[in-house]
């Protein structure tokens, strides 16, 4: 059991669209349980069935027309998290790099599965969100997930490359200006998994990046071991300066009761608070080491709201104030 998570680039378009037509992102966002400061955090994790149901219910609201559409529209390679930008980047063919992309797509989604599927003399990229069935709506991050896979065959085929089929899992019919924008493509629903094609003459395609950096060589992608433990730590960091989740929120997330929750986290030998107070200072000591922001700007970003408090639990895990801290790795 683990809660399905994707990186806050992927909602940023979303709330861009609601942003540019005057809806009150903000409080969408808060109401569905997703922090409020979306851009600051690209990297960072969030549920993505509760973007999901924050995209829907945008739309719904807002009367937006197709809006996974509209926001696949937005997403460029760029992106990508900078190790999966660097793994294709490597990849001296489209082949290998769709080799690579399906090891490591749980740097983008924690739970997805990406395959290769040979029909015929087409070939098709599939993707499927583990612990989502039954879920409705999912069409809004299957366009993501079918975008930002044409992307990275573009870096291989050329700019302007469109699908020739593009299929969705979820039950949908994209809108007639949704099909009119790739007028040969063909759109179906209600597929195993989410997909598209490329003809297998594709494979050979060598790379078009100018340069082709080192390789990523660390293999700490997505959650391992005690999944829930894992998929807490990652999302945790998204909401310290925000209304951090409560562990009955967390459990809900998880779709477990709390104490279920409770009894996994046991049997991994933390509790939240652990979970929550390791979150807080990874982040302080990151903020510590790598910019000039003031002690007291550390604090409220790692989600304490009283300074003195922060610095007594900074010293618990580090042996040493925050100040001492960054002096100490200034001198390093």
């Amino acid at each position: 059991m683990t809660i399905p998570l994707t990186r806050c680039q992927f909602i940023i378009p979303f709330a861009a669209i609601c942003d540019a037509i005057g809806a009150p992102t903000e409080a969408l966002l808060t109401k569905f349980r997703l922090p409020a400061s979306l851009e600051e955090k690209p990297e960072h994790y969030i549920p993505i069935l509760l973007a999901i149901r924050f995209a829907e219910a945008a739309q719904r609201s807002q009367g937006i027309t197709d809006i996974g559409f509209q926001a696949a529209r937005q997403l460029h390679f760029g992106h990508l998290s900078e190790k999966m930008r660097a793994i294709i980047r490597f990849s001296p063919t489209l082949f290998i790099a769709l080799q690579q992309l399906c090891k490591w797509a749980s740097i983008e989604d924690t739970t997805v599965s990406v395959w290769l599927e040979r029909d015929g003399n087409h070939v098709r990229i599939c993707s499927e969100l583990a612990d989502t069935a039954g879920v409705p709506h999912l069409e809004h991050s299957q366009w993501l997930q079918n975008v930002y896979v044409m992307h990275i065959v573009r870096q291989f085929s050329g700019p302007h490359w469109v699908p020739s089929t593009m299929a969705f899992e979820a039950r949908y019919e994209p809108s007639l200006e949704t099909r009119s924008f790739w007028q040969n493509t063909r759109f179906i629903s209600d597929q195993n998994s989410s997909w598209i094609d490329i003809p297998v003459s594709f494979l050979d395609l060598p790379n078009l990046a100018v340069e082709t950096p080192a390789p990523p060589h660390n293999d700490d992608v997505g959650p391992s071991g005690h999944e829930i433990v894992s998929a807490v730590k990652l999302m945790l960091p998204s909401y310290l300066d925000d209304r951090i989740p409560t562990i009955a929120e967390i459990a809900e997330m998880a779709g477990i009761s709390i104490r279920s929750l409770q009894r996994k986290l046991s049997s991994a030998g933390v509790s939240y608070s652990d979970l929550l107070d390791g979150a807080r200072f990874e982040n302080a000591a990151k903020l510590l080491r790598d910019t000039n922001a003031k002690i007291i700007d550390v604090a409220f970003s790692s989600g304490y709201s009283d300074p003195a408090h922060f610095t007594r639990a900074f010293r618990r895990f580090s042996g040493v104030t925050p100040r001492k801290f960054r002096s100490k790795w200034k001198l390093q």
